[in-house]
């Protein structure tokens, strides 16, 4: 959670549909990113009745989900079922967190101090588990299986946009052509889908997101920043050392690069 995946939800769709919509009048322009398809966590829950019936869906089909790769059953890699995944430095997802949270959290609940908050995740307690836990599984994966899992970083993503929507649609079998590259249309699908766009459409403004009749988000709550190194705005240097400590002894030995960012 928090790493990205409204985004990356929105990339993906626009990608793999790029020559079923004019993107003067694109779905994503009046329908929020996590509109575009199901959320299988919520599947598997039975509680979406939007996929309820997965297999009627078109193909291909898109699912999103937080849930770890080690909690997936083989059949769901022996079937060639292929993974894109995102993580982001463990200090602006613990902010990003932080802020979403208190935002939906049921009114009879009191807000969460940021100082609770980041004792909750340095013990690796959160929704899915385990900040490094959750990522390093889906790395080691990818590292086994390149040609089903693709491992993205947000910040790579932020920086050199173009190049890794073209990295992604090409994972996703449906690689841009010299033709569509020469009409802007990558330039074109970056721009739809930036975070300055969509968080400026009136539909996530004032638009609702319903998962379920339980669970109602309102969609200005999916996007608040976007920025990288956010964390400096909130964490002290104290908490930043903590945390860069935990990432780097997690990571240690498992060819995954984490690049610790100082306090400024």
């Amino acid at each position: 959670m928090k790493c990205g995946t409204t985004w990356l939800r929105a990339l993906m769709f626009a990608t793999i549909n790029r020559s079923q919509y004019d993107l003067s009048t694109h779905p994503l322009l009046n329908s929020g990113p996590h509109s575009c398809f199901p959320f299988l966590d919520l599947y598997i829950s039975n509680i979406d009745p939007i996929a309820a019936n997965l297999e009627a869906l078109p193909s291909p089909r898109l699912f999103a989900t937080h849930i770890p790769y080690s909690l997936f059953p083989k059949s769901v890699a022996l079937c060639g079922c292929k993974f894109v995944y995102i993580w982001r430095d463990p200090k602006d997802v613990l902010v990003s967190k932080w802020h979403f949270m208190n935002k939906i959290k049921s009114k009879e609940l009191r807000p969460l101090s940021l100082p609770e908050a980041f004792e909750l995740f340095c013990d690796g307690v959160s929704e899915y588990g385990p900040f490094w836990d959750h990522v390093l599984g889906y790395w080691k994966a990818s590292q086994e299986s390149p040609n089903n899992i693709l491992f993205l970083k947000y910040e790579d993503m932020k920086r050199e946009p173009a190049v890794y929507l073209k990295t992604l649609a090409e994972f996703m079998g449906v690689p841009f052509s010299l033709e569509e590259e020469e009409d802007g249309v990558v330039e074109k699908i970056v721009e739809l889908c930036s975070f300055k766009n969509l968080s400026n459409l009136k539909v996530n403004k004032t638009g609702l997101e319903r998962f379920s009749d339980e669970i109602v988000i309102e969609n200005q709550n999916f996007f608040r920043k976007g920025q990288i190194g956010d964390f400096k705005n909130y964490l002290t240097e104290e908490m930043t050392e903590r945390l860069d400590s935990i990432t780097m002894k997690k990571f240690y030995g498992t060819g995954l690069i984490f690049g610790v960012s100082t306090q400024k």
